[in-house]
């Protein structure tokens, strides 16, 4: 049986078409995929991201299992509400998950795992504490709803309906963070615009969703989300990057910290990788041709084949945009070949992301 949210029934009041995402039963959209697409670059828009899986650490031993678990360095996080982005590796490098690390104290950390792998992160994470000794509380925190506002005017919607979240949010950088212990608030998000995402008690979610549509927040759903993070030239856990790949080639080189001499999990993989100097690296494709990309067309190069991770036609450039899986030799402003349900077209590698803060860049 699928899963459901705290906001379940409101998505279906408002006549959302409901898909299986991960094992969840989430909207895809509420009538227009791509007006809830340009309701967030140009204004404002709202997601549920309940199927998301907040989980607290707790203890003294927190900060030594995140060294150990994630391939970013938590040493980083030294001013409490400030978040990092990360991969959890296996021992061959492959990414068991990404992941925000909030920091709060040394003994004191939230992350959020993917939904369709939450249970195997919790369990890779027990698994780890048993093996190393560490001693923590771990506890997911699924009495939490998870709505993200998103957009330019995403800030001002959120202050007007919880003026009392204001004084502590408004000073709040990118990737920060503030408990205000019925709202959690980070100024975190997966569209490449501005916004918040807010944790609330489960049981309040309606109510916060209820009142920010009254304040003219457009429902948004997955359809949406996924166009505006490969716009923003984000991954997608389970189709830019899984457990057959590492980091290094996924665009992701920045999130791991070789520097130092810090073990964690997957960092002689890494090395050995590095080592070699065969790496494959993602790359952004704009079509040149009619049609559109999509996730698993094969790509020709003159260095090797590749393969499209994520593609879709994009709503902000009105043209076919992809991520690419290629050869480590490819360049920009290459010319590929794709094939398009076996006919051929051509594609430009172009760097990524294609549109951040509204404003296209390639």
């Amino acid at each position: 049986m699928l899963k459901r949210t705290p906001l379940f029934d409101t998505h279906v009041a408002a006549g959302a078409r409901m898909v299986d995402f991960g094992g969840w039963e989430m909207p895809v959209n509420y009538g227009s995929q791509i007006e809830e697409h340009h309701a967030v670059r140009r204004d404002v828009g709202m997601f549920d991201v309940s199927h998301m899986c907040p989980v607290d650490l707790i203890g003294a031993d927190a900060k030594r299992l995140l060294r150990y678990l994630v391939a970013n360095n938590v040493d980083k996080l030294t001013v409490s509400g400030k978040a990092l982005y990360t991969t959890m590796l296996d021992e061959s490098g492959g990414v068991v998950d990404d992941l925000i690390v909030y920091y709060f104290a040394d003994d004191r950390y939230r992350v959020v795992f993917n939904a369709g792998v939450a249970d195997k992160d919790l369990a890779w994470t027990a698994q780890v504490c048993k093996d190393r000794g560490f001693h923590l509380a771990i506890t997911p925190r699924r009495d939490l709803a998870m709505i993200a506002v998103q957009g330019p005017n995403a800030r001002a919607r959120l202050w007007q309906v919880r003026p009392e979240s204001r004084a502590a949010t408004e000073p709040l950088g990118a990737f920060f963070a503030a408990d205000l212990g019925a709202l959690f608030v980070a100024r975190t998000g997966y569209t490449g615009e501005d916004g918040f995402e807010v944790m609330v008690p489960a049981q309040e979610a309606a109510t916060l969703w209820r009142d920010l549509t009254a304040a003219g927040v457009a429902p948004c759903g997955l359809g949406a989300r996924d166009t505006l993070r490969l716009e923003a030239g984000m991954n997608l856990y389970g189709q830019d990057m899984d457990e057959s790949v590492s980091p290094l080639e996924s665009g992701l080189g920045w999130t791991v910290d070789l520097s130092g001499e810090r073990e964690f999990i997957g960092r002689a993989a890494l090395e050995q990788q590095k080592a070699t100097g065969r790496l494959r690296k993602l790359v952004g494709l704009r079509l040149l041709d009619k049609g559109v990309l999509r996730a698993h067309q094969a790509v020709e190069t003159p260095h090797g084949a590749g393969e499209i991770t994520s593609g879709t036609f994009s709503p902000t450039l009105q043209q076919s945009i992809a991520l690419a899986r290629v050869p480590g030799a490819v360049a920009l402003g290459d010319t590929l070949k794709v094939d398009l349900r076996g006919r051929p077209a051509q594609a430009r590698v172009v760097k990524y992301p294609f549109v951040r803060q509204g404003k296209a860049l390639v």
